[in-house]
Parts: C-alpha cells; sequence; structure tokens
C-alpha cells in the first residue's frame, strides 16, 4: 500500500449502516503505548526481550523499522495470537547511526519518542514522515533536548518534518517542567536521559500515562518517582545505567476497545464482553464517564500483568444521559473523546466536553473535525476553543445521511464515525478508512463479526 497522503495514495471510503444487534466477545490488539514502547526499551536493552501480544498496526512496526536501522535485530516467530516478536537489543548508549532518514509514516508517538531517544548520541539522525505527520509540531520535543545539548539542523517551519537532528559528545542532564499535560514529551525526555551523564529529572502537573516509567523500572533502569500533596511528579532518571531485555505480554488498548464498547452502549441490542483490556488509571477516563452517563459497563477479574492492571468487560446496550466531563480528566481519555462525542449523540440532554485545546494537535484537528462531521450528519452540537457541546437522540432518529465525513488521515475520526452510522437512522460514510490501519488494523473484521455493518 502506498503511503497515507502520497501522490498515488488511494482513498477507502466506506460506509456504517443501523444494526438492531451488536453481540458476542472479541480480543482487542495490544495496547499501542506499550507496543511502541516494548520495540524501545528491547532494542536498547541487553539480551533478548521477547513480546507477546503486539500491536502489529503501522504505527508500531514503524518503530520496529526504527530500532532495526539503529542496529537492532528484530524477528517474529509464528502468527496470528501465537505470534512472538524476539528483539535482540544493542544496549543502552549503543545505538548506531543509521544509514538513511527513519521514515515514521503516521506515528507521531513513534517519532517523538525517538527524537528524544537519540537527541543523546553524537550522530545525524533525519525524521520523515507521511503527510499528516509532517503536519505536526516537533517543537515540544526538540526545545527541552536541546537544553540537553542537541543540535536542530534542520526543520521545516514550527518544527515540522522532516527534522535532522544530532546528539552531542556527552548529553547533559536537566531538570525539565512539561509545559502541557503530554506522554509523549515527559518519555521523550526520559529517554534522551537514558544516554546523559548524570540524572535528568521531568517535574508534571498533571499526572500523564506512565507506561514509559514502568518499562524503565521493568528494564532495569535507576528510575524513582515522588509525588507531592498536590498531586505534582517528580521523575527522576540516572542515566547511563544498563537496560536488561524482558518478557513482555502487551495488555489489550483501552483506546482500540472504546469502539466496541461505545457501539455496544448505543446499539440496540448490544452486548459484548473484552477480555483483558488495560486498566491502568491514567487511561480509563473514557470508562468512567460512560458509567457517569449511565453506560452499564461491567468489570471483572481485575488482575496484574507485566505491573499493569486488567481486566475483563463486559458492556450492554443503555439509555446514557449528557453529563459536564470534568476537564481534569482530559489526559486520561484525550484519544478518546472522538468516540466519547459519539457516544453523546445518543444521550439526553447535553454532554460538555472541555479542556480539550490537545486535540487540535493530534494527527488531524481533532475537535474541528469531530465537531463538522457531526454537524453534517444532523448532531446538534457547539464547538469552542478548547470545548465541545453534543445535545443527544436518544432514538438516533434525523441522525446520519449527511456529507461523506473527511477523516484527515486519522484513524480515530474514521472509526468513531463508523460506530455513529451504527445506531443512527440513515447510514454514516467516512472518506477514507485507510488510516484504521495505522492503530487498528483489525477494526473491520472484529466489528463485522459482532454485527456492524461496514461497507
Amino acid at each position: 500500500m502506498s503511503a497515507h497522503g502520497s501522490p498515488d495514495y488511494k482513498m477507502s471510503p466506506m460506509q456504517s449502516k443501523k444494526v438492531f444487534s451488536f453481540k458476542g466477545e472479541a480480543t482487542i490488539p495490544g495496547d499501542k503505548s506499550i507496543s511502541h514502547r516494548s520495540m524501545i526499551f528491547g532494542g536498547l536493552a541487553s539480551g533478548t526481550t521477547k513480546v507477546r501480544g503486539l500491536l502489529e498496526g503501522e504505527d508500531v512496526l514503524a518503530s520496529a523499522k526504527a530500532m532495526q536501522a539503529l542496529g537492532a535485530t528484530i524477528t517474529k516467530v509464528g502468527s496470528g495470537p501465537d505470534s512472538e516478536w524476539i528483539i535482540q537489543g544493542v544496549g543502552n548508549g549503543l545505538l548506531l547511526a543509521p544509514k538513511d532518514p527513519i521514515d515514521f509514516g503516521n506515528a507521531g508517538t513513534g517519532c517523538r519518542l525517538f527524537m528524544g531517544l537519540l537527541g543523546s548520541y553524537d550522530f545525524e539522525t533525519t525524521f520523515i514522515g507521511d503527510a499528516s505527520l509532517s503536519s505536526r509540531p516537533m517543537g515540544r520535543v526538540l526545545n527541552p533536548i536541546a537544553q540537553m545539548g542537541t543540535q536542530i539542523i534542520a526543520q521545516v517551519e514550527g518544527g515540522r518534518l522532516p527534522v535532522t537532528i544530532k546528539g552531542p559528545k556527552v548529553a547533559a542532564p536537566i531538570t525539565y517542567k512539561v509545559p502541557m499535560p503530554s506522554a509523549q514529551v515527559k518519555s521523550a525526555v526520559l529517554l534522551a536521559g537514558l544516554n546523559a551523564a548524570g540524572t535528568t529529572v521531568v517535574i508534571e502537573e498533571t499526572f500523564t500515562r506512565d507506561h514509559t516509567e514502568n518499562m524503565l523500572k521493568g528494564f532495569g533502569a535507576d528510575l524513582t518517582v515522588e509525588t507531592d500533596e498536590n498531586g505534582v511528579r517528580t521523575i527522576s532518571l540516572v542515566g547511563q545505567g544498563k537496560l536488561q531485555g524482558q518478557e513482555i505480554l502487551v495488555p489489550s488498548d483501552p483506546s482500540s476497545a472504546a469502539f466496541p464498547i461505545v457501539a455496544a452502549l448505543i446499539c440496540e441490542g448490544g452486548d459484548v464482553t473484552l477480555p483483558g483490556i488495560l486498566m491502568n488509571e491514567t487511561r480509563t477516563g473514557l470508562i468512567t464517564t460512560l458509567i457517569e452517563m449511565g453506560g452499564d459497563i461491567e468489570i471483572s477479574n481485575e488482575r496484574l500483568s507485566g505491573g499493569e492492571k486488567i481486566a475483563d468487560l463486559r458492556v450492554r446496550h443503555s439509555a446514557l444521559k449528557g453529563i459536564k466531563v470534568p476537564g481534569h480528566r482530559a489526559a486520561s481519555m484525550i484519544d478518546e473523546y472522538p468516540v466519547l462525542a459519539v457516544a453523546a449523540c445518543f444521550a439526553t440532554g447535553e454532554t460538555h466536553m472541555e479542556d480539550l485545546a490537545e486535540l487540535r494537535v493530534k494527527e488531524s484537528d481533532r475537535l474541528a473535525a469531530v465537531a463538522r462531521g457531526l454537524k453534517q450528519n444532523g448532531v446538534d452540537c457547539e464547538e469552542g476553543e478548547d470545548w465541545l457541546k453534543v445535545r443527544g437522540r436518544p432514538d438516533g432518529k434525523g441522525l446520519g445521511g449527511g456529507k461523506s465525513v473527511v477523516t484527515h488521515l486519522d484513524h480515530r475520526i474514521a472509526m468513531s464515525f463508523l460506530v455513529m452510522g451504527m445506531a443512527s437512522q440513515k447510514p454514516v460514510t467516512v472518506d477514507d478508512s485507510g488510516p484504521i490501519a495505522t492503530s487498528f488494523p483489525e477494526f473491520v473484521g472484529l466489528m463485522s463479526d459482532m454485527g456492524a455493518k461496514l461497507e
């Protein structure tokens, strides 16, 4: 397949129609955040790392290719659910200079994490990506690593790709207060700190997803986290330590689970079971919000896997009601707002979402794209600079049937509006389903097996 946004890329429109039964059990693919980090830490560690349950989407495979370009050996053994990825790492501080620019496709997480990682290496690296990734600002990562001694040799205006960086002979550790809630920025600075001489400190006022901290500790890094009485976290990492290969079972991705969860809540006859979902508290904002809206979501068999909480979910059709979603919850569900907005379309009353500025710098301006798509399909909604209000129609009457929703090469916009079509009076069409492969290649098959009508 040609790259998203390249001149010969062909869009794949898709339509979703109302369903009267959405039932079954489905295993959601592995968590994207943990899959990216498994590849990175496995490639950096000494010895062998074995990963099961890896999300084999295009974004994660871009991280795997990047690690290979830096000297790691990565092989896949077996196929289907029993497949295992075996990574022979190079050792912390021993990455090799890449021969060519590293292409991250649509993977914003991968690109930003590798910028941090390679910012402390004394060689040049050029980062490239597809049209969507090339429009996204990288300054939020480039600024802190520049403080560590990284030279930004080339960049497009506003810190956009292609970007070329060169690390110093010896990177200087810094103390960095993250200016916005961003797990990517926090993680990029910590990754740069792995190869710095001394202790790198990251301070975050809002608790963001902590997979980097959990996994670095698991691989043997000297990392400590302190939280003060105001919830401000101080993360300290001693650089140039040894990382040791691990065995990792990647839990199911809650961001991907969001789509069958919302579909089951809004479709008549919805009753879906999803085993082994990651329940890390920095990732469960959507589930908390949907339960507050009246969603019937049963959480059972809570357990630990690889240091992360997981549980089984059973979700049934529910009469949802509109609520005000607290702004402080945004960091724990930032990727799920598009599909939450879809759930709100079928709730009684108004749902008010706030503190959404971060949505404007995702794969697309997600806030504008969601508001436009909802209005085109008959939804009563208002968009503000960093907020969205949606007034629902529980019966779905008058919803759907609008112009094809422009997805802007954004997988979550595409999947969210396909879920909307499952409960709308008329079908909902998206202009391109191709980008879904970046994070959830099994989406169409998995949803169709439980009753979705996608064509």
